[in-house]
């Protein structure tokens, strides 16, 4: 049975699945939120500041979609999910399938609220990161 941090997420990317990306009612008003590696490497705080940054990502990609792929509970705190995502760029046409779509989200959930997320573009940058080995050939 899934616990109440892993039914948050779990709700909150069956909203992102759907690409409904417009509620924030799940994050703390100072949540932290960082991107770690990528082309969009960063950190910030606050639910406004969060959502800018994301409305800009989103902003430029057609169809985005992020479909998770695996739920992990690190801790009592943590929530990993494993992901892909799918889009094409605005401007370039790229098709997100020509690069990595393998990511990683971290959650850390604090009395129901979601205090820290992290997104890596790059799932092997999440599994070193936090010291974990993958199952699916990621190291």
């Amino acid at each position: 049975m899934a616990s109440v941090n892993v039914e948050l997420v779990q709700s909150i990317f069956a909203a992102w699945e759907r690409g409904d990306f417009s509620s924030v009612e799940w994050a703390h008003a100072e949540i932290e939120f960082v991107s770690a590696g990528g082309p969009e490497a960063g950190s910030g705080t606050g639910v406004a500041a969060m959502a800018r940054t994301n409305r800009e990502w989103l902003g430029a990609w057609a169809e985005y979609r992020v479909r998770a792929e695996e739920y992990r509970e690190l801790d009592e705190e943590r929530v990993l999910v494993l992901f892909r995502r799918t889009g094409r760029g605005k401007t370039s046409g790229l098709e997100l399938g020509q690069m990595r779509t393998e990511g990683a989200d971290l959650f850390h959930v604090r009395a129901g609220k979601v205090v820290r997320y992290v997104v890596y573009a790059d799932r092997p940058l999440a599994f070193a990161d936090l010291g974990i080995a993958s199952q699916d050939g990621y190291e």
